[in-house]
């Protein structure tokens, strides 16, 4: 091979090679193969090409990033503490922010049946929520808590999943946060839509609507409350309770939709579902009366009192339609009564005579029961008329 400067001459049956300069008076470099340079020249430029890629990724991306949406939606997230400790019952579960001004969506349970349910904020906060109210048909309840400004739900921009959507699931399972600790997250997919067909031990879910099933674990203690997201932090559902499948027997895992729940959540926070002034001034000409129908409450010791029967009277319309001793009523005709106040005051303007529905909860188990009222047969002596003689 001859070498003039920088250039390069094949001679019959060389191997190509390239020389660098010769100079005087300085050793010759020693030659590299040509095919060793070009994968790293092209593994440099890659490497340049990827950082201008993701630069202009993160550019892009913004608020919409995976850390982003986690932070905005971890902010609406509270963890809920109330009744519990007994029977392994475990005295926690989730809810989520749907107002500025403190009000809480979270399952309906018996964590909520004690007079002190504390509410924990993302940031740590606590604070002492009372019930606004609740629907156990849908198994949902409203919670309130004295403050403002928080980051929120906006029901109204709730969106509708489908098969194969990218979901979070954000709860505070097992209690593992009780102060300023995130809730868990868990991602999955939606796999199925379908209706809802549960129980509880031997308790059937009064809920038989529309749900979101689940590729995710989100059946677990505490979980109960928490938020279903897509994943840009977009609200779809509320996780629902540890329910099996009553033709499996296997665990669900699964999330109510929004859009079923948003007109009884619409009505809570309205106060609709109390008796209104109108109703109140307008008497009928004969008020329901329990005592008629044999049926005795607890007595009102304060204006929260639920409204749980006492006895029963025997032979009486309310012992032939089957209530019994501490049942809790929790709807007269499709109307929620929350105390025994309001349920007093529901009878006063509902007419006597009629056919009276009432959804009571015995045990964990939700109970319709129709009460006719008791038709007084008229006597002989009064149904036929008086013999007159001449």
């Amino acid at each position: 091979m001859n070498v003039r400067g920088n250039e390069l001459s094949r001679v019959p049956g060389a191997t190509p090679q390239f020389c660098g300069p010769i100079h005087s008076g300085a050793l010759p470099q020693a030659p590299q193969p040509v095919a060793l340079r070009w994968p790293v020249a092209l593994m440099v430029a890659l490497c340049f090409w990827g950082s201008a890629v993701a630069a202009d990724a993160k550019d892009s991306v913004g608020d919409n990033g995976p850390h982003s949406v986690l932070d905005r939606t971890q902010s609406k997230i509270v963890k809920v503490f109330g009744a519990g400790g007994l029977r392994g019952l475990k005295a926690y579960q989730s809810g989520m922010l749907i107002s500025p001004a403190g009000h809480v969506l979270t399952a309906y349970s018996y964590v909520l049946d004690t007079d002190s349910v504390t509410v924990v904020l993302d940031d740590g906060r606590r604070f002492e929520a009372k019930l606004v109210g609740a629907d156990p048909r849908l198994e949902i309840a409203v919670l309130k808590c004295e403050a403002t400004d928080l980051p929120c739900f906006d029901l109204t921009a709730a969106v509708e999943g489908r098969i194969g959507t990218r979901v979070l699931a954000l709860s505070n399972l097992f209690g593992v946060a009780t102060g300023d600790e995130q809730a868990s997250v868990q991602h999955g997919v939606i796999s199925a839509l379908s209706t809802l067909s549960a129980r509880h031990g031997v308790f059937s879910t009064p809920y038989r609507g529309s749900v979101y099933v689940l590729d995710a674990m989100t059946n677990n203690p505490g979980a109960a409350g928490g938020a279903l997201t897509d994943s840009q932090g977009r609200l779809l559902g509320i996780l629902g309770k540890e329910l099996r499948n009553t033709s499996s027997n296997l665990w669900l895992n699964y999330a109510i939709p929004i859009s079923e729940l948003r007109p009884a959540i619409e009505d809570i926070l309205a106060g609709k579902s109390r008796p209104q002034p109108s109703e109140i001034a307008r008497r009928p000409r004969q008020a329901l009366d329990l005592a008629g129908l044999g049926l005795l409450l607890v007595p009102n010791v304060t204006d929260a009192t639920p409204p749980y029967v006492e006895s029963v009277q025997p032979d009486s319309p309310a012992a032939h339609a089957g209530l019994a001793p501490d049942d809790l009523i929790l709807f007269i005709n499709g109307r929620l009564v929350q105390s025994l106040h309001e349920m007093q005051e529901l009878c006063r303007t509902t007419e006597a005579g009629g056919r009276l529905e009432m959804t009571i909860r015995r045990g964990a188990e939700l109970k319709v029961i129709a009460i006719e009222p008791k038709v007084i047969e008229p006597k002989a002596s009064e149904s036929q008329p008086a013999e007159v003689k001449p």
